[in-house]
């Protein structure tokens, strides 16, 4: 983990490195900027870049535990990441072929995406036993943290947390044994990012001002709803 966990903060810093001001401001809407009396450039920049990081975090490190847990499970059980699509993680224990979709957290989807989860589950199981008939597939859809006091969904299981890291892992402590190595360097690899976030705030700022502002400094709010929302 200490080894890997740089390239989750590489990712974070070349997202930043990668957006591009008006391709983040086709997919505001400059209404509610407007509507929460935002008065200076460096407030709807913060804005465009906070929720941009934000949710590009969650996708990143989402990725990465997955990864962890994929790594680990091999280690333990020679589980592998599986190929059918919408399964994660496949592997044997106990004479039971387990199938598993892994997400970061327990409030994931809708009921539209678990439906999709639910199927592709289905599909797996067809493909599995068209091999061999007799095996027992059993479907989970394991979270990274947080709780769910009624694991049993009918067509599958939802393991959460504790319950997820030591089902695949065989471990009961390995949930709280993570979260060390995880701060390896940390506030190092935190001031690089936030070097790399203060340099990006100010080239959008200055980018914002020179588009999207009036000589005399104040937003030009007519330009910037026509740039967003022009037909032309």
């Amino acid at each position: 983990m200490e080894k890997h966990i740089d390239t989750f903060h590489a990712k974070r810093i070349s997202s930043l490195d990668k957006l591009q001001l008006r391709k983040v401001l086709r997919r505001k809407n400059p209404y509610l900027f407007r509507t929460k009396y935002i008065l200076t450039a460096e407030q709807i920049i913060r804005g465009l870049v906070d929720a941009h990081i934000s949710s590009n975090e969650e996708t990143l490190f989402g990725d990465w535990l997955e990864g962890l847990a994929i790594f680990i499970n091999h280690e333990v059980y020679n589980g592998r990441k599986s190929g059918i699509p919408g399964v994660d993680l496949e592997f044997d224990h106990d004479n039971v072929r387990y199938i598993v979709n892994i997400k970061s957290g327990p409030n994931w989807g809708n009921s539209s995406q678990i439906k999709k989860m639910i199927s592709d589950f289905n599909t797996a199981r067809k493909i599995l036993r068209t091999s061999n008939a007799q095996t027992q597939v059993i479907a989970i859809n394991g979270c990274c943290y947080g709780r769910d006091a009624h694991p049993d969904k009918g067509d599958y299981f939802k393991y959460c947390g504790q319950r997820f890291w030591e089902f695949i892992s065989a471990d009961s402590e390995l949930y709280t044994r993570l979260i060390e190595p995880l701060g390896h360097k940390a506030r190092e690899k935190n001031d690089r990012f936030m070097e790399a976030y203060a340099n990006m705030i100010n080239r959008f700022v200055a980018e914002f001002s020179r588009d999207f502002c009036t000589t005399g400094g104040a937003i030009n709010w007519e330009e910037l709803v026509r740039f967003n929302s022009s037909a032309k």
